[in-house]
């Protein structure tokens, strides 16, 4: 890998899990909106037009689908950071930044949310 740092984005993944500290919420599926940026280099993917040469990022959105639906933390911290560890499996993601935000959980904020960013 080269010293090229380039992006992939997925943006706007909405999901629904059990997240919350509150009761209501520990017994009710909570609307997530996920946005995630992996930092790699993407030249010999450019070079060869190879998957092999990539992140396939379709396999992490299902393993973060997964993770995500199955999951029951309290807090967005965790679902973030849990998020950041599947995308780092990769070794070809150098960093990752994953913002996890909860519509509706302040009244009157459209939504709330963490950025978390990670590094090997």
């Amino acid at each position: 890998m080269g010293n090229n740092i380039d992006k992939i984005d997925i943006k706007d993944l909405q999901l629904r899990c059990v997240i919350g500290i509150q009761e209501w919420e520990r017994k009710t599926l909570q609307d997530v909106l996920i946005n995630i940026t992996l930092f790699t280099d993407l030249s010999a993917a450019g070079k060869s037009d190879n998957i092999e040469d990539t992140v396939n990022y379709k396999t992490l959105c299902k393993q973060i689908i997964a993770m995500t639906e199955a999951s029951s933390f309290f807090l967005v911290e965790m679902l973030a950071s849990k998020i950041a560890e599947l995308a780092l499996e990769d070794e070809r993601v150098t960093t990752v930044q994953v913002q996890v935000e909860k519509p509706g959980a302040l009244r009157f904020a459209r939504t709330v949310g963490v950025t978390i960013v990670r590094s090997r």
